[in-house]
C-alpha cells in the first residue's frame, strides 16, 4: 500500500491509515454522488463514490469528474464485482428466461400505482450485471485518477491485481471471516467489516460482533468498522475496538449536496432503524432497504420469490426505471442502513463532518476516565 503525501495537517484523529491515505479523520463514506463524495475528502475524510450502477462510458466520465470536484485530496470508488455471474448477456436475453408470473406481477405494479412506462433508461434497464460489465467497469477505474478502490461484493483477484497495478489502494467490504480470508488471499490492502446493520447488500452478523473478529483475521492489514454507524459515539468505539475508522453510508443520503427527490429525502427523514427491511427485490442478493410499498409488494403472501442476480434486475428494471424517472412517491426507495436513525434533516456534509468529528472527540474523552492515570 503506497504513502500518499497530502500535506494533512496535524490532529489527534490522523492515525496511522489516515497518515498512509493523506486524510485527516479516519471517517470514510460511502455515496451514490461524486459531489457527495468530493465534499466528504473535501472535509478530511476520505469519500467513496458508489459507481456500480453505470455503464462503463458514464463511469469514465462521473470519476473524470470527481477528480475535478476534489484536486488536492484523496478520493475513491467502489464497485460490486459478484462472481458468479453470466460471463456477457444483454437485457434481451435475461428477459427471454423470465417467468410469465413474474412478468404479470411487475405489469401488476404498473397498474397498482398508476405508473407511466419509462421514457428514459437508467442501469437497471439498460445494462446486464456480468463478468463483461465489471471487466469494462475495472478498466474505467484503473485508467482514472482515484486513490482507492472498494470492491462492495467479491474479490476477483486478477481484478483487484490490476487496481493495485494501477497504484491504488484497495479496500474490500467483507461480512463474515471467510470472506476476508479471501480478500487477504487475493491481496486486499485494507478490510471494511461490514455487519448486519448495513445498508445495501449485507451478511448475518451484527456490526460488533463482526468487527472483532475481522481485526483477528486481518493478519495486521487495517480494519474499518461499517453497519449502522451514524454518531461519533460509535466511531470512537470502532477506534476502540481496534478498528482504523469507520465506514458510514447511509448518514450522507441526507446531505444538501446529494440532491434526491424531495418524497425520498422526506421518506428517509422520517425513517427509524425499524424501517429499513432486508430484500432480495431490489437486486436477486439480500439488500437492506428502506422500507417502501415496492419492498412490501414482493412480502405479500401471492408474491413470487424474487430472482436471482442478475434476473431480477431484468425483471424490475422497467419499472425502476419509470419510478424513478417521474417519482412515484410510495415506490421510491434507497439502500439504506440501520443508522438512518440520524438522518434526522438536510444538511451539508461539512455540517455532517463537523458533528461526527466533535462526537467522536467527546467519547474518547469520555473514555480516559476508565485508563490508569
Amino acid at each position: 500500500m503506497a504513502s500518499k503525501a497530502h500535506g494533512v495537517p496535524a490532529d489527534s484523529l490522523t492515525n496511522p491509515l489516515c497518515a498512509q491515505l493523506g486524510i485527516r479523520y479516519p471517517v470514510f463514506g460511502l455515496a451514490h454522488s461524486i459531489e457527495v463524495a468530493a465534499a466528504i475528502s473535501n472535509a478530511g475524510g476520505l469519500g467513496v463514490y458508489a459507481a456500480a450502477r453505470d455503464g462503463p462510458n458514464e463511469l469514465a466520465r462521473k470519476l473524470a469528474d470527481l477528480r475535478a470536484l476534489c484536486p488536492d485530496a484523496p478520493v475513491g470508488v467502489d464497485l460490486l464485482l459478484p462472481t458468479a455471474l453470466p460471463g456477457a448477456a444483454t437485457p434481451e436475453d435475461l428477459a427471454a428466461a423470465i417467468p410469465d408470473g413474474h412478468r404479470q406481477f411487475v405489469d401488476g405494479l404498473f397498474d397498482r400505482f398508476n405508473v407511466p412506462p419509462a421514457t428514459e433508461g437508467n442501469f437497471f434497464s439498460q445494462y446486464v450485471r456480468s463478468q463483461a460489465l465489471f471487466e469494462e467497469q475495472i478498466t474505467a477505474v484503473v485508467e482514472s485518477r482515484m486513490d482507492v478502490f472498494a470492491a462492495g461484493v467479491g474479490t476477483p483477484a486478477e481484478s483487484l491485481a490490476r487496481v493495485r497495478r494501477a497504484g491504488k489502494t484497495t479496500f474490500a467490504l467483507v461480512g463474515a471471516v471467510k470472506h476476508a480470508r479471501k480478500a487477504i488471499e487475493a491481496g486486499v490492502d485494507v478490510l471494511v467489516a461490514q455487519g448486519y446493520d448495513a445498508g445495501g447488500h449485507t451478511g448475518n452478523v451484527g456490526t460488533f460482533t463482526l468487527v472483532p473478529q475481522i481485526i483477528a483475521a486481518a493478519q495486521g492489514r487495517p480494519v474499518l468498522a461499517a453497519g449502522g454507524i451514524g454518531a461519533g459515539s460509535q466511531i470512537a468505539a470502532a477506534l476502540a475496538m481496534g478498528a482504523q475508522g469507520a465506514w458510514l453510508g447511509t448518514v450522507w443520503l441526507g446531505s444538501a449536496e446529494h440532491r434526491l427527490p424531495a418524497a425520498l429525502t422526506d421518506k428517509l427523514v422520517a425513517a427509524t432503524s425499524e424501517d429499513t427491511v432486508i430484500t432480495r427485490a431490489h437486486s436477486g442478493k439480500p439488500c437492506r432497504v428502506v422500507r417502501s410499498a415496492f419492498s412490501d409488494a414482493w412480502e405479500a403472501p401471492d408474491a413470487p420469490a424474487p430472482l436471482d442476480m442478475p434476473y431480477q434486475q431484468a425483471l424490475t428494471g422497467r419499472l425502476l426505471a419509470a419510478v424513478e424517472q417521474h417519482e412515484i412517491a410510495p415506490l421510491m426507495y434507497e439502500a439504506a442502513g440501520q443508522s438512518v436513525a440520524w438522518v434526522r434533516e438536510v444538511e451539508p456534509v461539512a455540517q455532517i463532518m463537523d458533528r461526527l468529528v466533535r462526537e467522536t472527540r467527546q467519547s474518547l474523552g469520555q473514555l480516559r476516565s476508565y485508563l490508569p492515570a
